[in-house]
């Protein structure tokens, strides 16, 4: 499945709620979200995937919100999982109720998991989030025993909140077979103060000479890895700001109510309800149109998404 600048799109992300266990600085700032009650059924889902795939997606990750809010979880991954085609199938969690539920999801199917968390500090974790630290730290211990390999801590940096940090988190890499991936903050959602807030990873990477690039693990990531000495995992930078990677754009993405956004950083987004209504047809007849008319680039520099918050892009 290609867009009409000829991009090879073979990536979903899946968001099965907008609902979410924390509230985070850069993702609600007091916005409302899609009620459960208009949240997609498992089999809607999981035929979406099977029409997704039937296009050519390889990939696969489950997002939201918080994916592990849904009791059908296991239900999905399962008949994701089980797909003909389907090379790999994720998710990304806050890892708040990861520790009870890491090995019944791997033995689902689920092969990757990226954890969001953004300090190391407990005290500001619950200031940030809501949440508790220890609680995404075991977690993280349940998803390594159950062989998650590799597993992604996904972290947002924000100047003057957590950029004295960024050394403690690489070196979680050499510890454990772990990657650690930097964010730049984005501006989405009105008066996040972004440009404030963001750091550029282009700095960052100068600032650590001793940093060794890598060949990327699959096509069309977004982040830029690197190396040391004596690492186990990975050290990422996702750039969408100071190192625009819309060229190599493989991805779409389909919200917990059904709608189609082909871009993270574009307002626009097309609602799959009345073809998931007449059948795998036409919703990968409508899919495969939605594509090829996906934009060349995102808006991102031009403050583009001040009406919604990260929670409403898909993760």
């Amino acid at each position: 499945m290609k867009d009409s600048f000829g991009r090879k799109i073979d990536y979903l992300r899946l968001s099965l709620t907008e609902r979410c266990t924390l509230r985070c600085a850069y993702c609600r700032v007091d916005e409302g979200y899609c009620p459960k009650s208009q949240e997609l059924s498992a089999e809607e889902l999981v035929l979406i995937a099977e029409a997704a795939v039937d296009l050519g997606i390889t990939r696969i990750r489950l997002t939201g919100g918080e994916p592990l809010l849904r009791k059908d979880l296991l239900q999905i991954v399962s008949g994701i999982a089980s797909l003909p085609g389907l090379e790999d199938l994720s998710m990304t969690t806050n890892a708040q109720m990861l520790a009870e539920v890491a090995a019944d999801l791997k033995e689902a199917g689920l092969v990757r998991l990226n954890i969001s968390m953004d300090t190391l500090k407990p005290d500001l974790f619950k200031e940030l989030t809501g949440g508790s630290l220890q609680k995404v730290l075991d977690g993280i211990q349940a998803a390594v025993e159950a062989g998650f390999d590799p597993l992604k801590i996904n972290v947002v940096l924000m100047r003057g909140v957590n950029d004295t940090e960024i050394d403690d988190f690489i070196a979680l890499t050499a510890k454990q077979k772990i990657d650690v991936r930097f964010i730049e903050y984005m501006p989405i959602g009105g008066n996040n103060d972004s440009s404030r807030l963001r750091l550029n990873n282009q700095e960052l990477i100068a600032a650590r000479p001793w940093l060794k690039p890598l060949a990327p693990r699959l096509h069309g990531q977004p982040s830029s890895d690197y190396t040391y000495e004596g690492a186990l995992g990975r050290v990422g930078f996702i750039s969408p700001i100071s190192h625009r990677f819309c060229a190599d754009c493989n991805r779409i993405r389909i919200m917990s109510d059904g709608c189609l956004r082909t871009c993270l950083g574009r307002d626009a987004e097309i609602s799959l309800r009345d073809a998931l209504n007449k059948g795998k047809d036409v919703l990968k007849e409508t899919i495969r149109q939605a594509v090829f008319e996906k934009p060349d680039r995102h808006c991102f520099d031009q403050e583009a998404l001040e009406s919604r918050n990260m929670s409403r892009i898909g993760g």
